[in-house]
Formats: structure tokens, C-alpha cells, sequence
């Protein structure tokens, strides 16, 4: 089945949020405050590691620039934004954790959809029926989303819906996309992936106030660049 892989990361974070919000509750604030910054460190890594694989800057620059153009102009922030926000006036009344349940659900959203085994691990499910990559990515994101959610809140929960989505919108076209995908333009998806993943690590740090969902098709751009080169 074509979205084994996918269901199976869909509900490792569905069910790693939830156990994350059960523990909420079980730690102090300044414990919840150091696993979040240790949390950032971790993206961090993760970010660095991927974007090492790039073989043309010029590619990189290009993707992120573009990409920042084209989610400024949509302005994909804002609509996932107002998607948390009208999850939540569904599910929760106190309005004072508005911030949290939002904020949650965007950081947890791009962390686990942004990266490079989101995107490569969903064309090997549609191009050969293999999932190894999702199913170690949701061995993964349980951990990583059960520390958000412990932090952050229910709003990370959310995101499970969004990525069985979005891995299962790119499984289905990856035969469509299959012609384009050389070793070389995989390194740059993972490459510009990892880019806007450091720009996570970095928000989760406080060190600045990315609008990184505004990123988001930045790393799908490297195979249109590689279609004109």
C-alpha cells in the first residue's frame, strides 16, 4: 500500500503528541523551558547535518530566495496560523493559551514536514512502495513531538493531520515527479530542506522570530531549478 509509510508517521505523531501532553503537567516550567531549548539543539543539528549535502550554493541561494518570494506573496504562515487558530476555538476554550496551541502547532508542523525524509521518504513510498525511510522517520518524530507537546501543548497534535497530508499528497504525484529526481537535484531537496530546518532549531532557541512556513516550498524548488539548467 502506497501510504503505509504515511499513516504509520501520521499516527507516531498524532500518539507521541499525546503522550507529551499527558507529561506536561508532571515537570516544572524551568525543566519544560531547558527540554525545549535542548530540543532547538537537537533541530539545530539536524538542519546542519542535511544542508552539508549541497552541491551548488548557487541552487541553495536561489531556492530559499524564491521560496521566500513565493510564501511571502501566498503568505502560507498566516493560513496555517488561522488553520491552528480555528482548530482551536473547535477544541479549546481558554483563549489565554491561544499563542501556545498555535505557535505549537506551526513549530511541530514544519519540524516534521519540512525536512528531508518527509520529502524523499514519501517519493520511495510512491516511486517504489518502499517505506523504510517514513517508518524510521516516525520512530523519530514520536520522541521529537512528544517533547513538543510537553512543552508546547496540544497544538502539536494537530500536526499529525496536516503531515498525513502533505507526505500523502508527494507518495501519490512521485511518479509524476519521478523523471526529474537525479541523485543530485535529492541532495539539493535535502540541502534546502535541512536550511529552513536551522532556521527552526534557531526560533525554538529565541535567537530570532523566522517566519518559517513562509520557507516551506523552498525546498521543492531546487527541481524546477534543475529542469532550466
Amino acid at each position: 500500500m502506497i501510504l503505509s509509510g504515511v499513516i504509520v508517521n501520521s499516527v507516531a505523531v498524532g500518539f507521541g503528541s499525546l503522550l507529551g501532553v499527558f507529561f506536561k503537567d508532571k515537570f516544572s516550567k524551568k525543566i519544560m523551558d531547558t527540554i525545549m531549548s535542548g530540543m532547538g539543539l537537537c533541530v539545530l543539528y539536524i538542519g546542519i547535518s542535511g544542508s552539508l549535502k549541497g552541491q551548488n550554493i548557487l541552487v541553495a541561494i536561489g531556492s530559499i530566495a524564491l521560496g521566500a518570494i513565493i510564501g511571502e506573496l501566498i503568505d502560507i504562515d498566516d493560513r496555517l496560523r488561522k488553520f491552528g487558530i480555528a482548530m482551536e476555538t473547535k477544541f479549546k476554550s481558554n483563549t489565554g493559551e491561544k499563542e501556545s496551541l498555535v505557535d505549537g502547532f506551526l513549530n511541530s508542523t514544519m519540524v516534521i514536514c519540512v525536512g528531508a525524509m518527509a520529502i524523499v521518504g514519501s517519493l520511495q513510498s510512491g516511486l517504489a512502495n518502499n517505506h523504510e525511510i517514513l517508518y524510521a522517520k516516525a520512530f523519530i518524530d514520536l520522541f521529537v513531538v512528544l517533547a513538543m507537546a510537553a512543552t508546547m501543548g496540544i497544538g502539536v497534535f494537530f500536526s499529525s493531520f496536516l503531515i498525513l497530508f502533505y507526505e500523502g499528497a508527494i507518495a501519490l504525484f512521485a511518479q509524476t515527479l519521478s523523471p526529474f529526481l537525479s541523485v543530485v537535484v535529492i541532495d539539493e531537496i535535502t540541502c534546502v530542506g535541512s536550511l529552513v530546518i536551522m532556521a527552526i532549531g534557531f526560533n525554538l532557541l529565541g535567537i530570532t522570530k523566522i517566519r518559517v512556513a513562509n520557507l516551506s516550498l523552498a525546498p521543492f524548488l531546487p527541481i524546477i531549478i534543475y529542469i532550466f539548467i
